[in-house]
């Protein structure tokens, strides 16, 4: 079966689940309608203590139907009892929410099918910083057993001040004086993950997490206290196939048999030649992996009057992961291409090539600590007029170093032995099997990837430290006055905030080592490794390379360099850092309103906010030298002479968000809700960057620097607008009973703006000359470009059945989303000239909103009675535009996305129980395409994780 035919099967089996689900639900609405009368009629039920999935999904119901703007919720009144092993694993089982996947686990979340970029999330009402660049929140920094509500604004109402175009994604913690109680908890869970065990010498795929929380109220109830802690120790292993970020088009003629492929280059478009993309490189990747993470959450709250509250709540998160990776690497993808076979796209099905063959090994740190927190005050100042106050900090730091040494092969063996290559290209196969993402490349069977002498020229040692700091100071002033009449209540407000976001990224590399035969073979035998894992990338069909020669890199950095970690470079500034400061000063006005229109009541508000945004952004300049590589093989690289001149470039904006919700009551179980806003959404802090990224083409035979540079990237556009939208939601909603629900809502989303490659010539002085790079950058474009979607939930308990079956309960959620938006590939899509104002067409197709995927699936069947808590979970995302954090990178998409989950509880005496959960039971991996859908880019096997374990409570 082909990678088309394997997406049509997915979408197949996702629309029957759903219809599957909705077809149910029908079946079971007439006992509904019939044997459960309306909420309020049913003071025997209130009696009845309802705990689990079915308190849970009860709760989000109830949320839903109270709030004024069209909300999906996941909630308990319990802390813990978000029903899920990770905060991102939550949010995905909320209606139109899905996930990105990043280590197996559910990592940045797309509301309606549209990419995180559009979304707003934060923490207690606050924004939350994070150590990727972006502004989405970082949720595997949170704890799902410490948190206790989450609520999705799917429509944007004047008091959310800035939201978000997709929605707002509220994370929350609970108020120790709200919640009422003591409670001690305490939970420890073992993980379990199958895949590890094939990692050697390794924990064998076991790992633990331990909860501990604390809740108590004091002085008569006007002090509260809220503590929990966790520590996470697990392990995430993962096997990859990659090729390269950067893809060339080829001409399909001349054949240049030893050097780099003819390229297809701009000037050259229009004449309509045939072309295929290949990658500069193509890697095989084990990875084995330790991962563990302390977290401290804690809140007070004092209530001194009734109507003063006070509470100061503060959070924290510490986590490190620690990768020892071993790659196979092709360097030269583009070198001597011949029996090319590719069809109408330029996709390769296959070729054949020649390589020089690199033993790479590297040992990757990242830590990433998150402080964050605030202290809020609500005034009852007089019967009508409430006041609240809020000042907040949160701050991410992340750190992550990586040491990088290569083996190449070589004309000889490390024992002077020639080869029968006689130079160091070996030859290979590529090709593309039927029903196979993993790409079969078969290297001439005359090399021997196992052993251990062919690897060992060009010895070269990197260490990389890549450094993110960012920091959100914020305040918040409130007033509500309420009213009598059509007018319940007048607010206003503002909010002031200011964020910085800082990065480096520093290589210290020796460019002059150079070491003598012998001592090569010594280290060579000295340092070899037996490969760390048995069986790899033995789920991918079509895979051939299994195992090759690995070294130690603290070994080989010991024995080449006398240290095992060299340290920073000497210079510590560098042309690609950014540093960018964005202050933001809002304001609204918002009025509740309720009455009924004949015998109809309606409510609803209407409001205004004001958006103003300034940005500072700082790069560095220097002139360039030219650093010769001291293999010979006519290679090079760019470095900075150490003068620099700081570049400051300033913009700012102002933006008007007018919004309207009404809902109609138009029967004591329905409602219809109406809205109308217009939404914002800001670029990445780290897309604002004023930085410069210098490429390269790659190593050959150039005549001039000119020819060499590829381009000299920005890392940044500090001029970029935040991107707008006029929306308009229509939802219809049924509440038939407590655990029921049928709700249908229509929305349709105009962008006025896109954003579009520009490419500005600037001078650069390298080795003294003067030379004109073109430099790539994204504006923002005049382009109109919509999305129309429809959004679908069916939920119920099937309470019409015999017992014990009445315990049994279904919800399915469906998004589907159409949208004309495009995003346009940074080398070889549209791209606009500031000159001449002329666009100059690509030669592929653009892409459209990152994260946008047409369909998004959630179907959860859950066993909810008694002592026993069963659920199982669906979710499928098509595929999807996913841009790199930064942006101006070339196009990535990622396949489909098909997981099955689930959980189960056995309450075995009053305050304890023994919990299980599965993630992707069916070990779907993860695919990426570049830089068009059906070009294989990467692949990801993670396998499944399993947890087990007892929680009490006192």
């Amino acid at each position: 079966m082909n990678s088309r035919n394997q997406i049509r099967a997915r979408m197949l089996r996702a629309a029957l689940l759903a219809g599957a689900g909705s077809t149910l639900l029908i079946a079971a609405t007439p006992a509904i309608a019939q044997d459960a009368p309306a909420p309020q009629a049913e003071p025997e039920e209130d009696a009845i203590v309802v705990t689990g999935i079915r308190e849970t999904i009860q709760n989000s119901i109830n949320t839903k139907r109270e709030e004024t703007a069209i909300v999906d919720a996941l909630s308990s009144d319990d802390i813990g009892d978000i029903p899920a092993i990770s905060v991102g694993q939550a949010i995905q089982t909320i209606t139109g929410a899905t996930t990105h996947r990043e280590k197996g686990d559910a990592s940045e979340i797309a509301l309606r099918g549209l990419g995180p970029f559009l979304s707003n999330a934060t923490f207690n009402g606050r924004d939350a910083s994070n150590g990727s660049g972006d502004r989405s929140v970082n949720f595997n920094q949170f704890p799902s057993e410490l948190v206790n509500n989450i609520k999705i604004y799917k429509t944007q109402q004047a008091s959310l001040v800035e939201g978000g175009v997709a929605g707002t994604i509220e994370i929350g913690t609970l108020r120790p004086l709200d919640f009422g109680k003591r409670r001690l908890q305490g939970e420890v869970k073992a993980q379990f993950n199958p895949y590890g065990d094939r990692v050697t010498g390794g924990s064998g795929g076991i790992g633990w997490r331990g909860t501990l929380s604390y809740v108590d109220q004091f002085a008569n109830d006007t002090i509260g206290i809220a503590i929990g802690v966790q520590r996470n120790d697990t392990n995430n292993p993962e096997e990859t196939y990659a090729a390269s970020t950067t893809w060339t088009a080829c001409q399909a003629s001349p054949v240049v048999a030893n050097g780099n492929c003819d390229e297809f280059e701009r000037r050259e478009y229009g004449q309509d030649r045939p072309f295929y993309l290949v990658p500069n490189a193509y890697t095989f990747r084990q990875i084995s992996e330790t991962d563990k993470r302390d977290a401290v959450f804690g809140a007070i709250q004092f209530r001194p009057t009734d109507t003063l509250d006070i509470n100061l709540d503060v959070q924290y998160s510490d986590r490190t992961f620690v990768e020892s990776r071993r790659d196979l690497n092709l360097s030269e993808g583009r070198v001597g291409l011949t029996n090319v076979v590719y069809d109408e796209n330029g996709i390769v099905q296959s070729l054949n090539g020649l390589s020089a063959i690199e033993s790479n090994g590297s040992e990757l740190s990242r830590s990433e600590e998150y402080l964050g927190g605030g202290l809020s005050v609500d005034w009852e100042a007089s019967d009508r007029l409430t006041i609240k106050l809020d000042g907040s900090y949160s701050r991410t730091i992340r750190k992550e170093i990586e040491r990088n040494v290569r083996l190449r092969t070589a004309a000889t063996d490390v024992n002077g032995v020639r080869t029968v290559f006689n130079n160091r290209r070996i030859p290979y196969k590529y090709e593309i099997m039927p029903g196979s993402f993993v790409p079969t490349i078969t290297i001439d069977p005359r090399f021997d990837l196992n052993n251990h002498d062919l690897f060992w020229e060009d010895a070269r040692f990197r260490r990389d430290e890549a450094k993110r700091h960012n920091e959100i100071f914020a305040g918040r002033f409130d007033a509500t006055y309420e009213l009598d009449g059509f007018l319940k209540n007048i607010s206003a407000g503002g909010r002031w905030s200011r964020l910085t976001y800082r990065d480096y990224d520093l290589r210290n590399e020796d460019p002059s080592l150079v070491t003598p035969t012998a001592t090569d073979k010594r280290i060579n035998n000295i340092c070899r490794q037996a490969f760390p894992q048995t069986d790899f990338l033995s789920a991918a069909k079509g895979n051939s390379i299994n195992s090759w020669a690995t070294f130690d890199v603290d070994c080989l950095f010991r024995e080449y360099l006398g240290t095992e970690d060299p340290g920073l470079p000497d210079e510590m500034r560098s042309v690609a850092s950014r540093n960018v400061k964005e202050t933001t000063l809002a304001g609204y006005v918002m009025a509740d309103y309720e009455s009924d229109l004949g015998s109809m009541p309606v409510r609803g508000n209407i409001g205004v906010r004001v958006v103003n945004t300034r940005v500072t952004s700082k790069g560095l300049r220097s002139d360039l030298i030219v650093v010769p590589d001291p293999s010979g093989d006519g290679s090079f690289t760019l470095d900075e002479t150490g003068d620099f001149v700081t570049e400051t470039i300033k913009s700012s904006n102002t933006r008007i968000l007018p919004s309207v919700n009404a809902i109609f009551e138009v029967a004591p179980d329905t409602l219809v809700r109406l809205a109308g806003y217009r939404a914002m959404s800001r670029p990445n802090p780290s897309a604002l960057g004023a930085g410069r990224t210098i490429t390269l083409e790659g190593a050959g035979d150039f005549t001039s620097i000119e020819d060499a540079i590829d381009n000299i990237r920005a890392n940044g556009s500090p001029r970029l607008k935040p991107l707008m939208s006029w929306n308009g939601d229509l939802s219809v909603e049924w509440y038939p009973n407590k655990d029921s629900l049928l709700s249908a809502t229509v929305y349709y989303k105009q962008f006025n703006g896109g954003f579009q490659p520009v490419v500005f010539d600037e001078d650069f002085t390298i080795d003294g000359e003067t030379v004109s790079i073109p430099v790539t950058q994204t504006r923002n474009s005049p382009d109109k470009s919509r999305i129309y979607g429809l959004e679908l939930t069916a939920a119920t308990r099937f309470s019409f059945l015999p017992k014990p079956l009445d315990g049994l309960g279904a919800k399915v959620s469906y998004n589907y989303a159409d949208s004309n938006f495009e995003t346009q590939d940074i080398r070889l899509g549209d791209q606009y000239d500031p000159v001449t104002e002329e666009v100059s067409e690509g030669i592929i197709p653009p892409a459209g909103l990152s994260g946008y995927s047409k369909h998004v699936l959630s179907a959860q069947a859950y066993y909810d009675i008694g002592p026993v808590s069963l659920q199982a979970i669906y979710n499928y995302r098509s595929s999807y535009f996913q841009d790199f954090v930064g942006g101006n990178s070339q196009l990535r998409y990622v396949g489909p996305s098909e997981t099955v989950d689930f959980r189960a509880s056995l309450n075995l005496m009053p305050g304890v129980s023994l919990r299980f959960e599965a993630l992707n039971i069916f070990n779907e991996p993860k695919a990426t395409y570049m830089p068009v859908y059906g070009s294989s880019r990467q692949y990801h096997y993670y396998g499944a994780k399993y947890f087990v374990g007892i929680r009490a409570r006192i």
